[in-house]
């Protein structure tokens, strides 16, 4: 999820696109978000860990 993330950041920025930065930047935030949960040991999706 980061990684999409990032990606449509860049393809965001290069084209000029802002809908694809507003999405680029949700998905990273999200991503890191979940990554801390999983990290700290909470359980994501029902699992223990996030990958």
């Amino acid at each position: 999820m980061i990684i999409l993330g990032v990606i449509l950041l860049v393809i965001g920025f290069v084209t000029g696109i802002s809908i694809l930065w507003t999405i680029g930047i949700i998905l990273v935030v999200i991503g890191l978000i979940l990554w801390v949960l999983g990290a700290l040991g909470h359980a994501v999706g029902g699992r223990n860990h996030y990958w």
